[in-house]
């Protein structure tokens, strides 16, 4: 078994976790971190859960100013999206990225809907009309509804940009024209193919398929992802990978994260729709695999360590392990764990194999139904870093019950590796003395 896993299935895992498109997906997404983080903040002070600190905020008329900044950051996520995703791939293939950035924004402009429906009540007649409204971009699109879409059109765009200017199909300016000149002309190829293929895609989609590519992305593959992600199936299989990837010695959670980030933030994001539009998130209109809950079985550290740390600290005998208990502690209340990873060592280590798969794969469960029974509210789009120390952050995203959550899978980590770092500390005394 060993010797498939490292011949055959582990080397085809990482030919396509780290392919060009999706380490760009990845890249690309963290520019996107900011912008939730601090539209996050802006949405917590707006709906504050001390009504005295909301209605003050009322009263000084800024908390729909607050909302502005909110919908700002996050209705235009796909945008930022797009383009951090074509520059990452250009830049990653050794090119110059702004031209890849700017003409994938442009290309899907193109093909998210031009026009919007808005409801209102007739002036004479008093009764509800619906009028579509042309020449806007509508929110849902630069926001959740296009977000899969985003990921995919920037992955293409950066490709296509990249090939061009790797054959050398470009307009090549005379030495001495200054590089910002050379670098626009550079982009007019790539970028007349691309919006001449948007184009044609767009007539294709809206007269044969009647919606745009964007939709038709929308409903075949960002729907289902979602509803696979968000299927306690889904949960286990990526929170298995996480701790797979880093016992092997691979950054489990960020490579895993380039393929989930898109899908999770897409929850998050529709989770905060429904709330926006006034109505109470239930589970016929809320995704449950969100932002907060990826974090959950990551609380402090990928494998959620903290049980080994707490067993180095408290009932180690060892020089070895109760010398990393105390390096680790620190480190380790901020989610950051290479320290354990490779001190312990964790890493190919087939003694903590089962306690590093299981132990976050129950955690995974344990908050998924949680939720789904509804001990846990339903996430919105309130979002902290991920250095924010566990229970903190826990009572941020989800109130009290979301940090009792996180204390209980605190404590599952101490009871599910106490057993095997018993027996290793045993070891390591008899290998001491």
């Amino acid at each position: 078994m060993k010797d498939l896993f490292n011949d055959k299935i582990f080397p085809a895992i990482m030919n396509v976790i780290t392919s060009k498109p999706l380490t760009a997906v990845k890249d690309g997404m963290i520019a996107t971190i900011s912008l939730t983080i601090i539209g996050s903040i802006f949405l917590l002070l707006a709906n504050f859960p001390y009504l005295p600190i909301q209605q003050f905020f009322i009263d000084m008329g800024v908390k729909d100013h607050m909302m502005q900044v909110y919908r700002a950051t996050f209705n235009l996520i796909s945008v930022v999206a797009v383009f951090s995703v074509a520059y990452n791939y250009a830049k990653n293939a050794g090119k110059e990225g702004l031209g890849a950035g700017i003409l994938a924004v442009i290309t899907f402009m193109i093909l998210i809907p031009h026009t919007t429906v808005a409801s209102g009540v007739a002036e004479v007649s008093q009764e509800a009309v619906k009028l579509t409204v042309a020449n806007v971009f509508p929110m849902g699109y630069t926001g959740s509804k296009g977000l899969i879409s985003a990921l995919i059109i920037g992955a293409l765009t950066g490709m296509e940009y990249t090939f061009f200017l790797t054959k050398g199909y470009t307009i090549k300016m005379p030495e001495g024209v200054p590089p910002n000149i050379s670098n626009s002309f550079a982009a007019l190829i790539p970028g007349t193919v691309l919006f001449t293929a948007a184009f044609a895609i767009n007539v294709f989609f809206v007269n044969f398929m009647g919606s745009t590519a964007v939709d038709f992305i929308y409903k075949v593959i960002q729907t289902p992802l979602m509803g696979f992600s968000d299927s306690l199936v889904g949960v286990i299989v990526f929170s298995t990978m996480v701790s797979l990837l880093w016992w092997f010695g691979v950054h489990g959670a960020s490579l895993v994260g380039g393929i989930t980030s898109g899908i999770v933030t897409a929850n998050m994001l529709a989770n905060q729709a429904v709330l926006d539009s006034g109505v109470a998130l239930t589970s016929a209109n809320a995704a449950v695999y969100t932002t907060q809950v990826d974090a959950m079985w990551r609380i402090t550290g990928s494998g959620i360590t903290f049980g080994i740390v707490f067993a180095f600290l408290f009932f180690a005998k060892s020089d070895q392990f109760k010398t990393l208990g105390r390096l680790a502690a620190p480190s380790a209340l901020f989610n950051i764990n290479e320290p354990i990873l490779f001190g312990t060592p964790i890493v190919l280590n087939p003694k903590l194999f089962l306690p590093f798969i299981y132990v976050p794969v129950v955690a995974a469960v344990g908050s998924y139904l949680a939720i789904d029974w509804g001990f846990v509210p339903y996430y919105g789009a309130v979002s902290v870093p991920w250095t924010t120390p566990p229970i903190i952050s826990g009572f941020i995203t989800g109130g009290w019950q979301a940090a009792l959550l996180q204390f209980a899978i605190i404590v599952w980590s101490i009871v599910g590796y106490y057993p095997f770092i018993k027996k290793m500390d045993q070891d390591n005394v008899k290998l001491e003395q």
